[in-house]
């Protein structure tokens, strides 16, 4: 009750009225403030206290209880006069016995969000790659410059959400184009690959305006302290993951190696995905949710080694310095097997060519690799060359340690 909350029982013939009537009003209006009162000791001993009152608010944005804290401060109000300090002016008493007393001024440092916000689990510790975690409760809003974003405010979490989703589209098309070096002549992909770099630009600007957490808990609203933190967390990677590599590679008349420079330089990326666990962190409570995400994880590692499986294997069908076809290769096997062998150009190019369209190989790569994966592996495609075996034997070591996992987690949830 108010009441209780309020002390009543500490009250004497020198507590404040009009400050017990303030800290009653502070909690009938839901307010945050700081109060100086005297009260008494259970021996009646007068003792100043500092007083601070914090409003704790649930997702709803509705206070749930207040916090409220108490701080000693009879030091700074009564110096204590002994017979050392016997005719000491009173400004004299006060420094001493402060000096005496340097923990009381620790005591004063403003109340910070550590001590309400949840404590994050392992999944983010291990994935947050340094980055704050959004307390589970917040305080009231604190006020910021006009041009300043709160992080937790309406606009950015919808935001957050809109660049997560991004950055999973960039994590399955990014290592296919890579892989199966597909230059973007389609315009329709090129127009929607070159809006998501220019939403991922202005993810960057938006970025350089937007409060974080600091290390004691407290909300950062100064511009210069979010320029400096963001500068030295994410805007490097940030900054590459925006450049328009999809429009350099779509002219014809670029260099190949620069060309395959700049796709391999959007696989950087994928280290977006670290801000990730900040968003999927408060879904692990729930069972179901647990397992979908599994689910998503094992597709997304299953298209990333396929896209791998491919990559060797295009780079092993073809022996550049004799210029034959390795008949071993996992490609060439599969390309008789279905009908579309390849066949070199003598009287053209002078080059191999022919084999199967890109659709039949990426479903055929992530076909072995999901059953792989599971440790069911038919033999219809199979490795043969040193390349692809040990990284069958990688991939075979990498599945059983998720199925393990999995039934691990199952018998959690």
């Amino acid at each position: 009750s108010k009441k209780s909350v309020t002390v009543d029982f500490m009250y004497g013939d020198l507590t404040d009225k009009q400050t017990i009537d303030s800290i009653r009003q502070t909690f009938d209006s839901y307010e945050s403030n700081f109060y100086e009162v005297l009260l008494y000791t259970k021996n009646r001993t007068p003792i100043w206290l500092y007083m601070q009152v914090a409003p704790i608010r649930n997702e709803n944005d509705k206070v749930v209880l207040f916090l409220c804290t108490f701080r000693d401060i009879t030091l700074f109000k009564q110096p204590i006069e002994d017979e050392a300090t016997k005719g000491w002016t009173k400004f004299a008493r006060l420094t001493r016995a402060l000096t005496n007393n340097r923990n009381v001024v620790q005591q004063l440092a403003p109340l910070n969000k550590t001590e309400v916000s949840h404590k994050p689990s392992r999944l983010a510790e291990a994935l947050q790659l340094g980055s704050d975690i959004l307390p589970q409760y917040k305080q009231e809003a604190p006020k910021t410059p006009p041009h300043i974003i709160l992080h937790y405010c309406t606009f950015k979490t919808t935001w957050d959400w809109v660049i997560l989703i991004l950055t999973f589209y960039t994590a399955i098309m990014v290592p296919y184009n890579v892989s199966f070096k597909t230059k973007q002549n389609n315009l329709a992909w090129l127009v929607v690959d070159s809006v998501v770099d220019v939403i991922f630009l202005i993810d960057i600007v938006l970025n350089f305006h937007t409060t974080f957490v600091g290390p004691s808990g407290e909300v950062i609203s100064d511009a210069k302290l979010i320029r400096m933190n963001y500068m030295k967390t994410w805007f490097v990677i940030d900054l590459l993951s925006c450049l328009p590599y999809d429009i350099i590679n779509a002219f014809e008349h670029v260099d190949e190696g620069l060309s395959s420079l700049f796709s391999s330089l959007k696989v950087i990326r994928l280290l977006r995905l670290g801000r990730v666990a900040r968003k999927l962190d408060h879904y692990l409570e729930y069972g179901a949710a647990v397992l979908v995400l599994l689910v998503c994880v094992f597709g997304l590692v299953a298209h990333w080694l396929a896209c791998i499986w491919y990559s060797i294997g295009d780079y092993e069908v073809i022996d550049e310095n004799t210029n034959t076809i390795k008949m071993d290769s996992w490609l060439y096997q599969l390309a008789i097997s279905i009908g579309t062998p390849y066949r070199y150009n003598a009287s053209g190019t002078g080059q191999w060519e022919g084999g199967p369209n890109k659709d039949t190989l990426y479903i055929s790569s992530l076909y072995f690799t999901m059953t792989s994966l599971t440790t069911i592996g038919f033999g219809n495609i199979a490795p043969t060359t040193d390349g692809e075996k040990i990284f069958s034997v990688a991939m075979m070591m990498v599945g059983c340690k998720y199925s393990v996992t999995l039934q691990h987690i199952s018998r959690i949830v």
